[in-house]
């Protein structure tokens, strides 16, 4: 007998937040013995296993600016129609040659209307197939785009009707309900499903080692836009009752040369020796089980990376441009107790100081919070398969 098929698309523009927690689910997938096709439109990012599946990488398409409505090439040129023309075909036939039962798309229809040019055809060749595959949309807990703008809402809401056969939210509605950044949810009806939080479980038990106990954990994902960031919690140290912890700052693989350099300089101009800078780290999380404070941005991956490992945590949330998906995870969050926020708008030195104390003197958060996100995805796919075989 034939392996079960998934086709997985994602497109990272900016952070690397969707591919990562693609891959994870991904990877469970493939280690419950699917058969795993991940085709990929964001630019290469090292450190992130994809052992065990089919990787299909697309010329890759990352933002123009933070507004997210023009595409750049792998060059930084302004992609063109004859580009998307053949990045669309290059798509058609990988989806060809997977000949999947399950056709998995991350974030479309209810974000990524950049990629419609290519979507949109893959969607129909899955519809008019002799056998049409299932169709899942694959979304994080707070949807960005769209927020306030009942009409275009709308119209994810049919192109969702139109194409797809459920949606799957890696979230918890006792926590952050869909309805909070979407308001058609009612109308998804019993098409809508909860996953839980998709979070690696290798790094979820408890991590030995001591590398980066009590120290002051500073992140910003991929670094793309966590520049302000790093650097305010470089001269918020001396500040903090923490100052004679090392702060180690983990840059990211996205922040440019000259970035890098100038981060490297102020800390060694400021940080009086207790301040490290690096690039990333395989061990991340493993850090966050035995920090004293995580300072991060609000992305889904590292919150979440961090409430698994019950670190005292100050978010603060990325907020330029109109984006409001980090604020609203992490205002949820806040009231909930279980991190310490501060507004991007209000970050400087000090600011950032004050709130590492509070995190510092804070007992570690408790939420019953569920990290089994991927695991959670495989048992649903795996009953909807059923069910269709059932019925044929």
């Amino acid at each position: 007998m034939s392996r079960p098929s998934v086709f997985l698309y994602v497109q990272h523009l900016l952070g690397i937040g969707h591919l990562k927690r693609s891959l994870l689910i991904a990877r469970a997938l493939a280690q419950t013995g699917y058969r795993v096709t991940v085709a990929s439109g964001g630019h290469e990012v090292p450190l992130l296993d994809r052992s065990g599946l089919e990787w299909v990488q697309l010329p890759p398409a990352s933002a123009a600016d933070l507004t997210f409505r023009n595409l750049l090439d792998a060059q930084g040129r302004p992609v063109d129609e004859r580009w998307k023309s053949e990045r669309a075909a290059l798509l058609l036939d990988a989806w060809t040659r997977a000949s999947a039962e399950v056709l998995l798309l991350e974030l479309f229809p209810f974000g990524r209307r950049q990629m419609r040019f290519e979507l949109l055809p893959l969607l129909e060749a899955a519809r008019s197939a002799a056998r049409p595959p299932l169709v899942v949309s694959s979304i994080r807990d707070v949807l960005g785009g769209g927020q306030g703008d009942p009409e275009r809402q709308l119209n994810m809401l049919a192109l969702f009707e139109k194409y797809f056969d459920h949606v799957l939210v890696h979230g918890d509605p006792s926590l952050i309900p869909l309805d909070l950044s979407f308001g058609p949810t009612p109308q998804l009806g019993t098409r809508l499903h909860y996953t839980g939080y998709v979070v690696d479980p290798a790094v979820t038990a408890a991590q030995s080692g001591a590398e980066g106990a009590g120290e002051v954990l500073v992140s910003a994902g991929g670094g793309a836009v966590g520049m302000p960031l790093l650097e305010a919690a470089i001269l918020a140290r001396p500040l903090s009752r923490l100052h004679g912890r090392r702060w180690r700052i983990l840059a990211g693989s996205n922040v440019s040369e000259s970035h890098w350099q100038g981060l490297t300089r102020m800390a060694g101009q400021t940080g009086e020796g207790q301040v490290l800078v690096e690039r990333a780290r395989p061990d991340f999380v493993a850090m966050l089980g035995r920090c004293a404070v995580s300072v991060s941005q609000g992305g889904y991956n590292t919150v979440l990376e961090v409430l698994s490992q019950r670190a005292r945590a100050v978010v603060v949330p990325f907020a330029a441009a109109g984006e409001v998906e980090q604020s609203l995870r992490a205002r949820v969050l806040e009231q909930k107790g279980l991190i310490h926020c501060v507004a991007e708008e209000s970050l400087s030195a000090q600011t950032l100081a004050a709130a590492v104390d509070r995190a510092s003197l804070a007992p570690a958060p408790v939420g019953q919070i569920r990290f089994d996100g991927a695991q959670r995805t495989v048992e649903w796919l795996s009953a909807r398969l059923l069910d269709r075989s059932r019925q044929r």
